[in-house]
């Protein structure tokens, strides 16, 4: 059990090293400023390995006065939107549909889990995304986790290493709705088919 542990320590103090800080400039980010016309949300996106089921990269988009997308430590990034530390901005409904198809793949699927908040609270989460600094490799869910504990609503997401463990967490959150992307194109990686998956994550 502790050679198990110091060896997950070890991986993840060498993942460590990975962070780059990314800081775009004002006029980029102002220009690509999107706000959707719809309620204030929270969205958390799982990618999931098909075939051993284990996550494998947490996102998490919010819908405040502007709608960014938080893609902690994660490859997804966009020659038009803007990144500052894994904050990216300008995220249009086309941009959501680039995320979803940029991770879904024959040997991926994404869950999508959605639950709508107060200004306040959206606010607040865009507020800890913004100021939560560039993500390490390997802390995707960890960052996630450590951002909702604690926000009005979400005091029972547990802090955890896992975006398996960090989606259940956020599934029983009430109100949440879910759905399931499928994407079996390997080489193109585009045209999702979504499942509908009501409150169930998967």
């Amino acid at each position: 059990m502790l050679r198990a542990a110091l060896a997950l320590l070890a991986l993840l103090t060498l993942a460590g090293c990975g962070a780059e800080p990314v800081w775009a400039p004002d006029h980029e980010v102002e220009a690509a400023r999107y706000v959707h016309d719809g309620p204030n949300t929270i969205t958390l996106f799982t990618v999931i390995n098909n075939r051993s089921d284990a996550g494998a990269h947490s996102g998490l988009m919010i819908n405040d006065s502007e709608r960014i997308m938080f893609d902690p430590a994660g490859t997804w990034q966009h020659p038009r939107i803007p990144e500052r530390n894994d904050v990216h901005f300008g995220i249009t409904p086309r941009i959501v549909n680039f995320y979803i198809d940029y991770h879904a793949r024959e040997t991926f699927r994404v869950v999508e889990q959605t639950v709508v908040v107060s200004p306040g609270v959206a606010d607040l989460v865009a507020r800890r995304v913004k100021a939560y600094g560039a993500v390490p490799k390997a802390q995707c869910a960890r960052s996630v986790s450590d951002i909702l504990r604690g926000v009005p609503g979400f005091e029972s997401i547990g802090s955890t290493w896992y975006p398996n463990r960090l989606m259940e967490d956020f599934g029983r959150l009430p109100g949440v709705t879910s759905r399931i992307i499928y994407d079996e194109d390997a080489d193109k990686n585009h045209g999702v088919l979504l499942v509908q998956a009501g409150e169930s994550p998967i």
